[in-house]
């Protein structure tokens, strides 16, 4: 299969995580990660259909933050041979 045109891998977002339940929900889970400090409209455009979402408080259906926070997505640091 030709490398371009497979679908990237699910990623698993983590929310609103600040002590050490992100190491408990990073060992169940894994990743690759992505690091989101708040609810907001970064995080809910960048939530593929096939990734995992865990909340370290509420949900989904939880407003979403008014001011967007800067994430860390795993993703962006792949070291792929070219």
């Amino acid at each position: 299969m030709d490398a371009s045109r497979e679908s990237p891998p699910r990623a698993v977002h983590y929310v609103g995580f600040r002590d050490d339940r992100y190491w408990n929900a990073y060992r169940v889970f894994g990743g690759p990660r992505v690091i989101h400090r708040r609810w907001d409209f970064y995080a809910t455009r960048d939530v593929g259909p096939d990734d995992v979402v865990i909340f370290a408080h509420g949900d989904e259906t939880q407003p979403i933050a008014e001011r967007n926070a800067t994430d860390l997505d795993e993703r962006w640091f792949r070291s792929d041979p070219a």
